[in-house]
Parts: C-alpha cells; sequence; structure tokens
C-alpha cells in the first residue's frame, strides 16, 4: 500500500527523488501521466496494466472515452528509478501540474500523486473544512 505525504525537491535537471519507503511497492519503473486537479499520477508496471486493460470494456465511439483516452495516454511516460531513486518528470507533465522546485508527493493506495506544494496547499485549504461532510457521504 502506497499511503503518506512527502516533501521533495525537484533538481534543475527534473529529477525527482521518490521516498524510500515508497520504492519498495513501486518496482524499478513506474508510469506517469497528467493526473486530475493539475496533479500527476504515478502507476506501478503492474496497476498501469490493469488500467490500460478495462479499456478494453469502454466504446470507442462514445465522445467521452475518446477525450479521457487522450488525456491519459498521450502524456502516459515510462520512467526508470536511477541509481539515486530519482525519475525525471517530463516537460509537457512538469508544465502541466505547474511543477516548480517544491512538490509534494501522495500514497494514496495503489498509485502516487505528484502536486506543486502550492497547488496541493490551495487543494487543503479549499477542502479540509469539508473532511467530515465527505467522509459522511461516502460511508453511508
Amino acid at each position: 500500500m502506497l499511503i503518506g505525504e512527502f516533501h521533495h525537491n525537484l533538481d534543475n535537471k527534473n529529477r525527482l527523488m521518490m521516498p524510500a519507503k515508497l520504492l519498495e511497492n513501486l518496482g524499478e519503473e513506474v508510469i506517469v501521466t497528467r493526473g486530475f486537479e493539475k496533479c500527476l499520477l504515478v502507476y506501478p508496471l503492474e496497476k498501469w496494466e490493469s488500467i490500460i486493460s478495462k479499456f478494453a470494456e469502454l466504446s470507442i465511439t462514445k465522445s467521452d472515452t475518446r477525450k479521457f483516452m487522450r488525456i491519459l495516454l498521450s502524456s502516459a511516460t515510462s520512467c526508470k528509478f536511477d541509481n539515486q531513486n530519482r525519475i525525471c518528470i517530463p516537460g509537457i507533465l512538469k508544465t502541466y501540474a505547474a511543477l516548480e522546485k517544491e512538490v509534494v508527493i501522495l500514497g494514496i493506495d495503489d498509485h502516487l500523486e505528484i502536486w506543486s506544494k502550492n497547488a496541493y496547499d490551495e487543494f487543503l485549504d479549499e477542502n479540509l473544512e469539508d473532511f467530515a461532510k465527505i467522509a459522511e457521504s461516502l460511508y453511508e
């Protein structure tokens, strides 16, 4: 299980070190792609393959299916960890998530999210007050 909140910095070559605590659940290679709310999604290969297999159940004739697949898959990038446990964030993804030096890595059970520190702070400011209400609606 991937859990926790980690604050790290992108270096000047767009490399991001992954927390050691998360590495054992990620494998040697991950897929990084656009996420929701302007963050990046990071999937271990095995989980990514199960997501891709579900696309076969979707109808390509539906506009929303095509849009979703285009947005998710066009930016998907395979990233291998270097010997210092870093991955390189491609420029298109760095721009999409407005990543600067400070980033936040979140463990979200079977995947990670990478946020710019500013965007994540804003997300928390907007949503923490509703945390209890959200829990109520999910667990009714």
